[in-house]
């Protein structure tokens, strides 16, 4: 699962499969759905922050040692439905204010509550979190390099590994062309806790595999082989949670 601050939970074709007529309103209605998703987003970072600084003040000596911070929240199904629904509340009452449409209340009203239904769920159960957080690499520097590969367009994705081997969220693919050669591929700036990174290659960006046998050591480029291994495994979705925190309701007095 990748870590909130690696970008927005959902996406576009998740929030589809919960409303159908998303894009056609979005259509008709001229709103960005882009710009609704990166909103809804900032929104509950502000909030998520909030609760876990709350837990700063509560008399329980776990979490004072523990410190949770926004950067090592995990993406559970919760976080990701609340975002998902706080993000159709807004286009829908986007709509409605521009339309003044009952149909584009009474479905924005459904959102709101839906949203606030997983944001109770996630406080009932806790927030994942990550206890050496990985965050998203980004995309790949690709050159080429000498070698024999086939000619072909290769897409390179990278994913930085912490120091228990746990992995982070994959990059966006990059694609490079050879042509009587091989490439090279590097991960961007290091971030925090990474202590190695894993390289996956293939010749469609949605078949990448795992090419190397171990984690590369950090500022070491990989060089593709001859041949793209289409044993290795496919690119995971970011760390799972090592722990959940508590988030209390209230603001603890005293």
């Amino acid at each position: 699962m990748a870590l909130f601050t690696d970008g927005p939970p959902s996406h576009i074709e998740f929030m589809t499969g919960l409303d159908s007529q998303l894009m056609s309103v979005a259509s008709s209605e001229g709103i960005d759905v882009k710009r609704k998703l990166v909103l809804a987003y900032e929104e509950i970072g502000l909030d998520l922050n909030a609760l876990l600084k709350r837990t700063e003040m509560a008399e329980r000596p776990v979490w004072a040692i523990m410190r949770p911070k926004l950067n090592d929240v995990v993406v559970t199904t919760a976080l990701k439905l609340w975002h998902a629904y706080r993000t159709l509340e807004l286009v829908y009452a986007d709509a409605y204010n521009s339309q003044l449409n009952d149909r584009y209340q009474g479905k924005s009203e459904q959102f709101q509550k839906m949203a606030n239904s997983y944001r109770e769920r996630l406080i009932d159960a806790g927030a994942g979190m990550a206890s050496r957080p990985v965050a998203r690499a980004l995309t790949p520097v690709l050159t080429a390099a000498p070698g024999s590969l086939p000619d072909n367009i290769y897409y390179v994705t990278a994913a930085w590994v912490n120091r228990t081997n746990e992995e982070g969220a994959s990059a966006i693919p990059a694609a490079i062309a050879t042509s009587s050669s091989s490439f090279s591929a590097l991960p961007g700036p290091v971030p925090a806790n990474a202590t190695g990174w894993n390289v996956y290659v293939g010749t469609d960006p949605d078949s990448v595999t795992l090419q190397n046998s171990s984690p590369l050591d950090v500022g070491v480029a990989w060089v593709q082989p001859v041949w793209i291994s289409a044993t290795g495994r496919k690119p995971g979705f970011g760390q799972e949670p090592n722990y959940l925190q508590a988030l209390p309701r209230t603001i603890q007095r005293g």
